[in-house]
């Protein structure tokens, strides 16, 4: 799925786009990084509040298809600009958690 479209969908801010398709295969909420490594799979979405450079290399080790912070969080420039570099999708939504996880269900990605 190409990101303007997963992003149009989920009604979502895009704070980097990559230039590759979306492949979401799963979804993991939560914010302690240990734990959402353990937890987390490649080609899952990633629903956090965490906003700080070390998210992306999670998502980077993991190989996970994007990050999405909700709840409005300020997500720092340093974090945006690891992201580009690493082409590593991510977007920012003032929904839910839990909000942005019944949209991906509706969608079919659980």
């Amino acid at each position: 799925m190409e990101i303007s479209n997963f992003a149009e969908q989920l009604k979502l801010g895009i704070l980097f786009e990559s230039k590759k398709d979306i492949n979401v295969e799963g979804v993991y909420i939560g914010d302690l990084l240990s734990i959402v490594m353990s937890k987390a799979k490649q080609n899952y979405a990633w629903i956090t509040v965490q906003t700080h450079i070390n998210t992306i290399a999670v998502a980077e080790l993991l190989d996970l298809s994007c990050i999405i912070v909700v709840e409005n969080m300020e997500v720092e420039r340093e974090t945006i600009e690891k992201a580009k570099e690493l082409d590593i999708p991510i977007f920012k939504t003032n929904e839910s958690a839990y909000e942005i996880a019944c949209r991906l269900y509706n969608m079919g990605i659980k």
